[in-house]
């Protein structure tokens, strides 16, 4: 049975991550920033699926870090009718991921209450209350999304005397990833480098402690990287067959 109080601690506010260039993306990219990047017919750009999301799992308030081409991404959520109050902020010269995310998380309305985090490329559905309650019971400091890709190559299935038993076209992988999206303690913020990667640095140091969790996507719950053009005609296709979710 889910603790009565997990609601008061299930974040309200979060980052995402929009300032890459999405050089692999081009000529997408060419004159917007990779979060700005249409799914082929969704009618709206990637982050504004992210901030729906966001908003359907009791988000209010949003920081957008943009970079590349910041002007582009910052006239549409001035034009667009968001469900939840959203803030940008561009870094006047680079800081690393680490960095970005700690300049970000400055601006969040309640610097001490827990916040999400998302890679601006995530296209994703899964219950981030789930999520935070899964942060809040194992005391962690910072929770990560696992994903299990599907590999971009078929497998071959062989029996013990080395005879092929089967082809599988783009199976699971066997390993979990990092997801790209994130449950953090009011207190990660300050752990942050000023500049630099915080996967090499903060990440590391809370494993070595015990104090990073790792969430698994729910089976059967949609995750995918946004990263090239055959995975924009790949998620097309994907959500369309799951009637445009």
């Amino acid at each position: 049975m889910t603790d009565p109080s997990a609601a008061s601690r299930r974040p309200v506010q979060a980052v995402v991550l929009a300032g890459g260039q999405g050089s692999r993306l081009r000529p997408y990219t060419d004159d917007r920033p990779k979060p700005m990047v249409e799914i082929p017919g969704t009618g709206t750009p990637i982050i504004g699926h992210q901030l729906a999301w966001l908003a359907e799992e009791g988000v209010t308030d949003v920081v957008v870090s943009c970079g590349h081409l910041a002007e582009v991404l910052q006239k549409w959520l001035e034009s667009a009718d968001l469900p939840l109050s959203v803030t940008t902020v561009v870094e006047t010269e680079p800081l690393g991921r680490g960095g970005g995310l700690k300049y970000a998380a400055a601006h969040l309305p309640h610097p001490d209450r827990p916040w999400y985090a998302t890679n601006g490329d995530i296209w994703t559905r899964f219950s981030l209350r789930d999520m935070a309650d899964f942060h809040a019971e194992r005391d962690a400091v910072a929770t990560l999304a696992l994903a299990r890709p599907r590999l971009p190559w078929g497998a071959v299935q062989t029996d013990g005397f080395g005879h092929i038993t089967d082809f599988i076209e783009a199976p699971p992988s066997t390993f979990e990833i990092n997801a790209g999206v994130y449950v953090f303690s009011s207190g990660f913020a300050a752990m942050l480098p000023e500049r630099g990667d915080h996967e090499r640095t903060t990440f590391p140091r809370l494993a070595r402690e015990r104090r990073l969790a790792g969430f698994p996507i729910p089976q059967g719950s949609y995750w995918r990287a946004i990263d090239t053009a055959k995975d924009l005609t790949e998620a097309a296709r994907e959500l369309a067959a799951l009637g445009g979710r």
